[in-house]
């Protein structure tokens, strides 16, 4: 009963928060968007994937990863047994750069609290990056996806322990043909984050009293002992 309480809270919270996203104005992109791309997928989602920023079918639809890249996106869920509704999809940007350019310092900078609530709200297990903006943006390190691609990573992010998984974007592998094989690899390891168990509470030290020091006999009290 609990757990369904909460889950409900989550949805309402959620919903609540992506009605409020829908009109915000935080930095230019909000000119030439025809809506803003919130994301989508299982609340209460142990996996979540988060991209780089809407493109031109998100930007006309309202949600994440319904282009050629999102039929690869779930095509690799497919093989490792999880489907789109299973997990929750998310971008660090919330509406389309102008010709699908890369996102600008400020305006990551503007849009990366809308992604830090939405990690609050569904508290994900494990979070998956998917290329460089989004990889360097929740790491809080400068290292690109080549170097970092297929590591987790423990980390604290929007103040939760997340298990952070750098993966390429799929959008790399409809370019390079050849980096196919590299997300199979990659996506093929999620399930055994997935089921990794929660780390154990250190054990509690009980605290125990100091010791009374043992009082030292006069020469008197040592005389009559002996007898």
């Amino acid at each position: 009963m609990a757990a369904a309480e909460d889950s409900a809270h989550r949805i309402a919270a959620l919903d609540a928060y992506a009605a409020a996203a829908s009109t915000c104005t935080r930095c230019r992109l909000a000119a030439g968007r025809t809506q803003v791309v919130f994301g989508v997928g299982n609340p209460d989602a142990d996996l979540m994937f988060v991209g780089e920023a809407p493109g031109f079918h998100e930007d006309k639809q309202g949600f994440p990863f319904v282009g050629q890249a999102g039929k690869l996106l779930d095509q690799l869920l497919e093989r490792i047994g999880l489907a789109r509704a299973e997990v929750y999809i998310a971008n660090v940007i919330k509406c389309r750069p102008p010709g699908n350019r890369d996102p600008q310092p400020d305006e990551i900078e503007a849009c990366e609290g809308h992604l830090f609530r939405q990690i609050e709200l569904i508290e994900p297990k494990v979070v998956a990056t998917l290329g460089n903006f989004a990889t360097k943006l929740l790491s809080g390190k400068p290292y690109g996806i080549t170097r970092v691609h297929g590591k987790p990573q423990e980390t604290r992010v929007a103040g939760r322990a997340v298990v952070l998984y750098p993966i390429y974007h799929p959008a790399a592998a409809l370019y390079t043909p050849a980096m196919l094989r590299t997300l199979e690899e990659d996506f093929a390891r999620l399930p055994a984050l997935l089921a990794r168990e929660e780390p154990a509470p250190a054990p509690v030290i009980p605290l125990f009293a100091a010791p009374q020091a043992r009082a030292v006999p006069t020469p008197a009290q040592e005389q009559l002992g002996l007898f």
